[in-house]
């Protein structure tokens, strides 16, 4: 956002329908979602159990891929932003990969039949 406004025009600015974000923030950053949502740490999710944590964390990641790809669709004419949008949208799709491949190292832990979870008795 800031590389992209820091030298716009006030003028330019409100054209852009960023007036409201600009009186708020100015020019810099501030973590929201496109309908100008705060980030909060509600977003974060857990439940101290590692398969539902890492199902979590792949849903995460494709919802990132599904909005940089939608960012993509709208800056086709803008090569300045293309490029970091396409880098951040194969960042999402290493990371779902990762956690992919923690999720199968934690299932195959889980059924290994020498390995108790929460089991007090062992």
């Amino acid at each position: 956002m800031h590389q992209l406004t820091k030298d716009a025009s006030i003028e330019e600015i409100e054209a852009a329908g960023l007036g409201a974000y600009y009186t708020d923030h100015g020019v810099d950053v501030y973590p929201q979602s496109a309908g100008g949502t705060p980030f909060t740490a509600a977003y974060i999710a857990c439940k101290g159990d590692p398969i539902a944590n890492l199902q979590e964390d792949l849903a995460a990641e494709q919802k990132a891929r599904a909005t940089y790809e939608k960012l993509i669709d709208l800056c086709r004419d803008n090569p300045d932003v293309l490029d970091p949008l396409k880098f951040l949208r194969e960042r999402e799709v290493v990371h779902f990969q990762r956690f992919g491949e923690a999720l199968r190292k934690v299932q195959d832990k889980l059924a290994d039949k020498n390995f108790y979870m929460n089991n007090c008795n062992k």
